[in-house]
C-alpha cells in the first residue's frame, strides 16, 4: 500500500520538549506511577486520550471568531442546534459543557434506586454517573469482544441474547435505558454493526425500554460499517449516521471527540417530557438552554467539527494510520485487541506483561514502562480503572487488562506514529524487567484519575 498521508496541512505548530530516560525515572515516581499526575510539558506523545485533545481546523477557528456571546437565544446556538437536528433526526437538542454533564444530567433524570443501566460496555465516566444516581450498570458485550487475539468485524456488539435473558430477570420496568456506545471505547474501540443497533432497538421497543447511542465516536463507527457490513459500500457517512440514530429514543456526546473540538458536548432528544426535565435540570447546574456551559465560540466550533468530520478522505486516513500501527506489532507478536479500532490502539496488558499478576495492575505497569520508555502518556483500562473489591477485600477484575493509546485526531504526523511503535516494540523485547504495583491511595469512584501506587 502507499505510504500513509495525512490529509491536512500544519499551519500552526507547538514545540515538543524531549526528556531522558533518566529524566522520566523521577518524573514518574514524583507521579505516583500514575500517567494521568504527570505534567503535560514532561510528555513526548500524549496519547492519554482523544478526548478534547484534537487540532481544529481554520474553518473552526474562522468559527471562533463568528460566536456569538449572547446569554439567551444565540445564532451559534442555532447553528449547532440545526447540525445536530440534522444529523440525528432528534427534535431536541440540549447543549452541555462535555460528555460526562451530559450523562450526570440524563440518568439523574432517567436513572435512580433499583434501576439499571444496560450497555455494551460503559466507559468509566457513564458508569461512574450511573453508579452516582443510585442505579446499577450491566455490561453485556458480545463473546467475540472478550478475546483480544481474535478478529472480528464488530467486536464492540451488544450480546443480545443476554440482553433479552437480563430483561426477562430484571423486568422492564426496572431497566432505565439500554446504552449503546460506538464506538465501543472500553471494549478496544470496537465498532458495533447496524444490525446490531437495529436489534437492540427491536428488542428495547417490544419491551418498552428507552434505547440511546454513546455517541462520541459515531462517525468512525460509521465509516467501519461502510468498509464491514454488507449493503452499506454505496452509503454516505451521514446517511449511515442519520440511519444509526432512527433506531434511538436519544443520545449523548462529549463532542470532544469526532466534532473535534476542545470542549462541548450535548444531549439530543425524541422524547418532550425527558427533554423539560433535563433542560430544568440543565438551568440548574450548566446554564441557560442555548448555551448550556459553552460559549458561543466553542457552539461554532462544534458545528464545524460535526460536519468535517463526515468527510470520507478523513476517516480513510484516521483508520488507517491506527491499523499501521497494528501492522508494525504483528511483526513481533505483540498482543493487541485485533483488529485494531478506530480511535486507538489496546495493547493486551495481561498477555504483554504475562508475569505480572493482574492485582499487581499489568496495564499500570506497562502504561508507566511506555513513559519510561519513551515519555509516551497512555491509559489503563484494566483492575484499576474498573476493578471493584469483594466482601473479604480481594480484587475483583474486568475481562480484559488493557493499555490504550488514544490518538488525538490531526495532531501527530506519521513519524510520530513510527516513534510509538518503536518504544512498544522495545518495550516488549525489556517487559521482564518490569515488576509489579500496589495502590497507596485511591479515591471511592473514578480512582484511576488520581490514584497513587509504589513498586512492589
Amino acid at each position: 500500500m502507499k505510504t500513509i498521508i495525512e490529509p491536512f496541512r500544519i499551519k500552526s505548530v507547538e514545540p515538543i520538549y524531549f526528556t531522558s530516560r533518566q529524566q522520566r525515572e523521577g518524573l514518574l515516581q514524583k507521579a505516583h506511577y500514575n500517567p494521568f499526575l504527570l505534567n503535560a510539558r514532561d510528555v513526548i506523545i500524549d496519547l492519554l486520550t482523544d478526548s478534547g485533545t484534537s487540532a481544529m481546523s481554520s474553518e473552526q477557528w474562522a468559527g471562533i471568531m463568528r460566536g456569538d456571546e449572547s446569554y439567551a437565544g444565540s445564532e451559534s446556538f442555532f447553528r449547532f442546534e440545526k447540525v445536530i437536528k440534522d444529523l440525528t433526526g432528534m427534535p431536541y437538542v440540549i447543549p452541555t459543557h462535555q460528555g460526562r454533564a451530559s450523562e450526570k444530567i440524563l440518568f439523574t433524570v432517567i436513572g435512580g434506586e433499583g434501576k439499571c443501566v444496560i450497555s455494551n460496555t460503559l466507559f468509566d465516566t457513564t458508569r461512574a454517573n450511573v453508579e452516582f444516581s443510585g442505579a446499577e450498570g450491566i455490561d453485556l458485550l458480545c463473546p467475540e469482544g472478550k478475546i483480544p487475539a481474535i478478529p472480528a468485524s464488530f467486536k464492540g456488539n451488544m450480546d443480545t441474547a443476554a440482553l433479552s435473558r437480563v430483561i426477562e430477570e430484571r423486568t422492564p420496568a426496572s431497566i432505565a435505558m439500554v446504552m449503546i456506545t460506538v464506538t465501543n471505547n472500553s471494549g478496544g474501540g470496537q465498532p458495533v454493526s447496524m444490525a446490531n443497533i437495529r436489534e437492540v432497538s427491536r428488542i428495547c421497543k417490544q419491551h418498552g425500554i428507552l434505547m440511546f447511542i454513546d455517541a462520541c465516536r459515531f462517525a468512525e463507527n460509521c465509516y467501519f460499517i461502510k468498509e464491514r457490513e454488507e449493503g452499506y459500500a454505496h452509503t454516505t457517512i451521514a446517511n449511515i449516521a442519520k440511519e444509526l440514530f432512527s433506531y434511538a429514543d436519544g443520545c449523548t456526546m462529549s463532542a470532544k471527540k469526532d466534532a473535534f473540538a476542545n470542549i462541548g458536548g450535548f444531549i439530543a432528544l425524541k422524547d418532550e417530557t425527558i427533554t423539560e426535565q433535563c433542560r430544568n435540570l440543565l438551568i440548574i447546574t450548566e446554564g441557560f438552554p442555548t448555551y448550556g456551559g459553552l460559549a458561543g465560540r466553542d457552539l461554532e466550533a462544534i458545528a464545524i467539527g460535526l460536519q468535517e468530520i463526515m468527510e470520507e478522505g478523513y476517516l480513510k486516513y484516521r483508520i488507517r494510520s491506527i491499523a499501521y500501527i497494528g501492522e508494525k506489532l504483528d511483526e513481533y507478536g505483540i498482543p493487541y485487541i485485533k483488529p485494531t479500532g478506530g480511535h486507538a490502539v489496546y495493547l493486551d496488558a495481561k498477555a504483554f506483561m504475562d508475569h505480572i499478576p493482574v492485582h499487581e495492575y499489568p496495564g499500570q505497569v506497562l502504561s508507566s514502562a511506555l513513559y519510561l520508555e519513551g515519555g509516551i502518556r497512555s491509559v489503563e483500562i484494566g483492575s484499576v480503572m474498573f476493578g471493584k473489591y469483594g466482601t473479604d477485600g480481594s480484587l475483583i477484575s474486568p475481562p480484559m487488562e488493557l493499555v490504550r493509546l488514544a490518538f488525538p485526531r490531526r495532531v501527530y504526523t506519521q513519524s510520530h506514529i513510527d516513534y510509538v511503535a518503536e518504544v512498544i516494540v522495545e518495550v516488549y523485547k525489556r517487559r521482564k524487567e518490569y515488576g509489579g504495583l500496589k495502590i497507596t491511595y485511591e479515591s471511592p469512584m473514578l480512582r484511576h484519575f488520581t490514584a497513587q501506587f509504589e513498586l512492589i
